[in-house]
């Protein structure tokens, strides 16, 4: 915990300058953490996964592929972790070409046996190279959600059950062989399947996909909540392990960073990267590397994993409904200074805003006590969404906020206003949002 530091302007003072401000706007509450919230995942943890398959990879050939001694150490390491968690792993043996190949099952105990939520992701590597993100990236993503689960002590609704499949790169040979050896009582009790293959391209899109619409919505929502804007995945349609649970009715869902597809201009001025190269140059070479990956990909689509485990378990789940308004330019808040705004134009709504009007903001500074937010509405009316504080020393406001705006137009420009009201400490509006 970052120590209290002294300030400039007495606690006193400041104290009197939030109780002056806090008659300034009727007051929003921030949305409290539910008890299903995810947690943050670790970026260096899954990076870890990742520089363990390269090592297992240089130490057996260089790759990691179906039948070679680098799959199944592979395979090892991943259920020696999941089994030190508490998981109870399954090794399901099928062969393809002559060769074994395995399957990883790991159940979580608890939740709902009939209602039983897969997340899964390939584990084999083509044989030119370690594949660290085709698909070490999806694969160590999703163990360390599963690690997370066990971790939390995480009791959901549903039942979880977590995947690592083998040939895929052979044509989706391990998903077939489970899905096709599934009793239909089973595959009833499939209420979705979440499937991560390559998350961490070097030049990455947020592809989302466009099956189940309640999965869909889940991580749409998720990036929204980033001010990311997301796209529909169409390169990998049938061609990882999503398709065999899809075939047999199985709700599926899934995110992917890009393949050998090239990255148009539209698509790197909204996400970054490099138009006219691929999303990742090194599918299926010997320079798919651990030098291979995004961290910034890597750690939004880790999380959004976990995300989506977390908010799917849970016992009743509705797509996420709203239109989001965004602005992600940067506004500098001056040191101890004037207020500042971010606008946002509201178009196409009819009649009021909501009562329950969602109001993300991102504001990063290094000392958030001293920051007073508002909403305006496009009459001017402030809804006061943060006072001041001079005990709260911590960085950073990335929050939602629910403001009861039913008294307001809701087309017009809104504006987030921002002011710090000490000196020593500096930051600005990253971005923010509205949800109606």
């Amino acid at each position: 915990m970052r120590p209290a530091r002294l300030r400039s302007l007495s606690a006193a003072a400041a104290l009197a300058v939030a109780a002056l401000l806090a008659t300034t706007a009727p007051a929003a509450q921030a949305e409290p953490a539910g008890a299903l919230a995810a947690p943050d995942i670790s970026l260096a943890n899954v990076k870890a996964h990742l520089t363990q398959l390269q090592s297992i990879a240089t130490a057996n050939g260089g790759n990691r592929a179906h039948g070679r001694t680098g799959y199944k150490a592979s395979v090892d390491y991943v259920k020696a972790k999941l089994d030190a968690a508490g998981y109870s792993t399954t090794l399901q043996q099928f062969t393809s070409g002559g060769a074994t190949g395995y399957n990883l099952i790991a159940d979580w105990p608890g939740g709902d046996p009939n209602q039983v939520l897969m997340a899964g992701s390939h584990l084999d590597s083509v044989t030119s190279g370690a594949g660290i993100n085709d698909n070490g990236s999806g694969s160590a993503a999703v163990l360390e959600t599963a690690l997370a689960v066990s971790r939390a002590q995480f009791a959901p609704d549903k039942h979880l059950r977590f995947a690592w499949w083998g040939a895929e790169e052979l044509g989706l040979v391990g998903s077939k062989y489970y899905v096709n050896n599934l009793a239909s009582t089973e595959r009833s009790k499939l209420a979705g399947y979440l499937n991560f293959d390559m998350i961490g391209s070097p030049n990455p899109g947020y592809f989302v996909y466009d099956d189940d619409p309640v999965i869909e919505q889940t991580f749409k929502a998720y990036y929204a909540g980033l001010s990311i804007p997301t796209e529909i995945e169409t390169e990998g349609d049938g061609r990882s392990d999503h398709a065999p649970f899809k075939n047999a009715g199985v709700p599926v869902g899934g995110l992917f960073s890009g393949a050998d597809y090239t990255k148009t201009s539209a698509q790197a001025q909204k996400w970054g990267g490099t138009a006219g190269q691929a999303f990742d140059r090194c599918y299926h070479s010997s320079c798919d590397t651990t030098s291979n990956i995004n961290d910034t990909a890597l750690d939004r689509n880790s999380d959004a994993v976990a995300h989506a485990v977390w908010t799917l378990s849970a016992g009743t789940v509705t797509p996420p409904t709203g239109t989001v308004f965004s602005n992600t330019a940067d506004v500098a808040v001056p040191d101890n200074g004037a207020a500042v705004t971010s606008s946002v134009a509201v178009t196409g709504r009819t009649g009021n805003a909501p009562s329950a009007l969602k109001v993300g903001v991102d504001i990063r500074h290094t000392y958030r006590g001293d920051l007073v937010v508002d909403l305006l509405a496009p009459d001017g009316t402030a809804y006061r969404l943060k006072n001041s504080s001079s005990s709260d020393s911590a960085d950073n406001v990335i929050t939602t906020y629910t403001v009861n705006a039913s008294g307001e137009t809701a087309n017009g420009t809104w504006k987030l206003q921002v002011r710090d009201v000490a000196a020593q400490d500096t930051g600005y509006i990253n971005s923010w949002q509205l949800t109606f």
